[in-house]
């Protein structure tokens, strides 16, 4: 079908976001029927004069909120919403922050999505990338033939909630030598993902908790906790990283934080700021840090930041972390520590809840870890992504004088301000023309009306070879000359 959509091109709103409007309305007033194929992005591009990243960011944003879906090698059909109660229109900034964050189903759809964003940028500077060449492919072959030539029945029976004990006494030792983590076994619960163990925490510390979170922030947290019941009070973030005098007065019960390195913003809590948290936690009874490590492997300035938990006397931080990012996202292996009066809770309520962890991952991933070659890894992939941090640093050496650039001293993306203050959207868009991908810190509010014009961008480098970070900067420059 052809598709005449009227376009403002001297109007305020970006051209993809008039032509993803557009669409959603036709087939929200049935004008585009269900299962009707619309023109590929680069037809439509073509019948509209416009990039074909312009017309691709709009399918993308329909198929996000399902108004279209993708179909591979056959394209974009509009979905059925008989039944559906109409979703409310997103910002354009929403939707791509929501494809940022969200996380991959492997599904034929999602398959498809991949494919056309590698058609349609060179170089994607994705902050949610890791480096798959360096993944122990051998061993992680090896130790997983030896688990199953063990032929230990117990393996495929259902095993302990909180996880074997072989793996949880594991992740303590190494969360104590490399972390400054105290605790015992007992203390651990091992998940598949932060997604169930923050699921479990709502149902230990109650529904009716109010949580406090940085702003901005990992999205898909704020939507596990919002998404269960729990309201969610957003709050500030300045040099040192959570504003704690912003919970003075309000009746909150737990704040989520990263201290060791904040996400997205880079920022790593010093001591005086962690003091004041922990203060905060043990005024009242019933209060609760919940600390989020989710990258603290990788620091290239200095010794690693020791976990807030570490610090902790009166047993008011829950510390979580993942190997997601030490390893593979498809490990899909969360831990969380309880602090001994949740975990009295936890045995009372939670012990029902049968671990989401295959035994046989549970068993490879220990051997992993207790045999050495997780320690190994992880110096090996520091080294890498290192040399990827350094690679990315020398090339943006030509826009200083334009950006300022912070976050860079550790984690897996750094930020990129313009001091000339040209909004996001419009650094995206001239990147975009380009043929590279980056993304919007306003883009990790929780909400689009919390948002606020920060003019900073964000890259990240972990997923890409030093190849393309030197092409995807180089094209960069020229966008932004």
């Amino acid at each position: 079908m052809e598709l005449i959509v009227p376009l403002n091109v001297q109007g305020d709103r970006p051209l993809y976001e008039q032509i993803y409007q557009y669409i959603k309305d036709e087939i929200r007033r049935g004008n585009i029927r269900p299962e009707k194929q619309l023109p590929s992005s680069r037809e439509l591009a073509k019948s509209l004069k416009v990039s074909r990243s312009t017309t691709q960011l709009a399918y993308e944003q329909l198929v996000s909120e399902g108004y279209l879906e993708a179909v591979p090698r056959k394209g974009y059909f509009a979905a059925s919403l008989d039944g559906i109660f109409p979703p409310v229109a997103r910002s354009a900034a929403t939707v791509r922050s929501d494809q940022k964050i969200k996380l991959s189903a492997g599904t034929e759809q999602e398959n498809a999505r991949r494919q056309l964003f590698r058609d349609e940028f060179e170089v994607d500077f994705s902050p949610r990338g890791i480096d798959l060449e360096g993944f122990p492919y051998a061993t992680w072959r090896k130790i997983s033939r030896s688990v199953l030539k063990e032929e230990d029945r117990e393996l495929f029976l259902k095993g302990e909630p909180q996880g074997d004990l072989i793996l949880r006494e594991a992740i303590r030792d190494y969360l104590h030598a490399a972390r400054g983590v105290n605790c015992d076994a007992s203390q651990i619960i091992i998940g598949a993902g932060n997604e169930y163990l923050l699921m479990l925490l709502s149902q230990l510390i109650g529904r009716d908790a109010v949580i406090a979170m940085e702003n901005p922030t990992y999205r898909q947290a704020y939507r596990v906790l919002s998404g269960v019941g729990h309201k969610v009070m957003p709050v500030g973030i300045d040099k040192n990283g959570f504003c704690v005098k912003e919970l003075n007065g309000q009746d909150v019960q737990a704040a989520y934080v990263m201290p060791s390195h904040q996400f997205p913003t880079g920022i790593v809590m010093p001591v005086r700021r962690r003091q004041e948290l922990l203060s905060w936690a043990g005024e009242e009874p019933g209060r609760y840090l919940i600390e989020d490590d989710y990258d603290s492997e990788f620091r290239y300035k200095g010794k690693p930041i020791p976990a807030l938990q570490g610090m902790d006397q009166n047993g008011r931080v829950i510390y979580m972390g993942t190997f997601s990012k030490a390893i593979a996202p498809a490990i899909r292996v969360g831990y969380m520590v309880l602090p001994e009066s949740l975990l009295s809770m936890y045995l009372e309520k939670g012990r029902f809840y049968s671990s989401t962890v295959s035994r046989v991952d549970q068993r490879i991933l220990a051997n992993f870890i207790s045999g050495g070659y997780f320690e190994r890894h992880l110096n090996r992939m520091r080294e890498i992504y290192k040399g990827k941090h350094d690679v990315l640093l020398g090339e943006l050496k030509p826009l200083e004088k334009r950006f300022e650039i912070t976050g860079e001293f550790a984690g897996l993306h750094v930020l990129l301000k313009d001091k000339k203050k040209e909004t996001e959207q419009s650094l995206l868009e001239k990147a975009a023309k380009n043929r590279v991908r980056v993304y919007e810190l306003s883009g990790f509010y929780m909400e689009e009306a919390q948002a606020k014009e920060t003019s900073t961008i964000v890259l990240g480098y972990a997923g890409l070879t030093e190849e393309k970070i030197r092409k995807g900067v180089e094209l960069l420059r020229e966008a932004f000359d």
